[in-house]
């Protein structure tokens, strides 16, 4: 079994999803979301930075999924949660946590079968695959789907288990 963790990061709130995997069955073992405080950038970025550091040490994942920059319409919007990402990324490598990296539509394709799926199917779909009735907060629900996309992606994915093998290193 392998512990990952899935970060969908923002800059308001911060959504995270950790399961346990074999590569065939996943058990939800936390997730919840972070409101992220601070009266300027600086600030929410270091409340990001803090507070993921803080989730990895209490679950102790091995692995981080993180949903890669997407363009978005409003520029400021993406830069700043290019720079939530970033926050995310270096509490990991702070823990020596690898980080694979999946864009919104190959998350959605992994968990919904949908590439354009909305939240409610994002949603929906979790649950069913990690066997909760629990209504799950959207950005927790879209954590443990990219966290899904992982350890389903994993092992059948050779390019991407070299990165993870030469970042362990």
């Amino acid at each position: 079994m392998i512990r990952v963790i899935g970060i969908d990061p923002g800059s308001v709130i911060t959504g995270y999803g950790i399961v346990d995997s074999d590569g065939q069955r996943s058990l939800l073992v936390a997730h919840g979301h972070i409101r992220v405080e601070g009266d300027d950038l600086a600030s929410r970025l270091g409340c990001v930075f803090q507070r993921v550091g803080a989730v990895l040490q209490e679950w102790q994942p091995q692995e981080m999924a993180i949903e890669d920059v997407f363009v978005s319409r409003n520029a400021l919007s993406a830069l700043k949660l290019g720079q939530a990402r970033g926050a995310a990324v270096v509490a990991a490598c702070q823990h020596r946590i690898p980080v694979a990296e999946y864009t919104p539509r190959r998350v959605k394709q992994a968990v919904v079968g949908n590439g354009g799926a909305d939240k409610t199917q994002i949603q929906h779909m979790v649950g069913i695959l990690l066997n909760t009735q629990e209504r799950l907060q959207a950005d927790a629900a879209d954590a443990l789907a990219i966290a899904l996309c992982h350890v389903h992606t994993r092992g059948r994915d050779p390019g991407l288990a070299r990165v993870l093998q030469r970042r362990r290193r």
